[in-house]
């Protein structure tokens, strides 16, 4: 009974509790505010599609937005053989691009909700202090 006491009066003030309480109150730092999305993109005929099945095949992206316009290229970005769960699809109109936007956004692609936008173009590659990490380095000796 002695060590409780004095493991207790040790503890307690320290916010810890011996049992007697189920929480603490230690606080935990406040969360960082959400970052801002990025602006939307501009309109182009060439949409990105993302939430896709892993099951879901090129054809199937096509037959799903051939609804809504002239499908001229769609492609589901693949791993071994299965979705990565993104894909893009390419109208010939600018028009039809939207209205593929407006028809397929939101709605259920092989039992998946399917997400499309306008796709935005791939960032510049980052210098990295003016050394390539992705090449083998060079022979050459310092």
């Amino acid at each position: 009974m002695a060590v409780r006491a004095a493991t207790s009066s040790f503890l307690e003030p320290r916010g810890f509790s011996l049992g007697r309480r189920l929480f603490s109150n230690f606080s935990f730092p406040p969360l960082p505010s959400p970052s801002t999305p990025p602006p939307p993109a501009e309109p182009s005929t060439n949409l990105f599609v993302s939430g896709l099945s892993k099951r879901t095949t090129d054809e199937g992206l096509r037959e799903a937005f051939a609804k809504f316009g002239e499908v001229l290229h769609a492609k589901v970005a693949t791993e071994r053989g299965y979705s990565k769960g993104f894909g893009f699809v390419r109208y010939a109109t600018l028009e039809q691009a939207a209205a593929g936007i407006a028809g397929m956004d939101g709605k259920f692609l092989d039992g998946w909700v399917i997400f499309a936008e306008y796709s935005r173009p791939k960032p510049p590659p980052q210098n990295n202090g003016g050394r390539s990490y992705n090449t083998p380095p060079s022979s050459r000796r310092y």
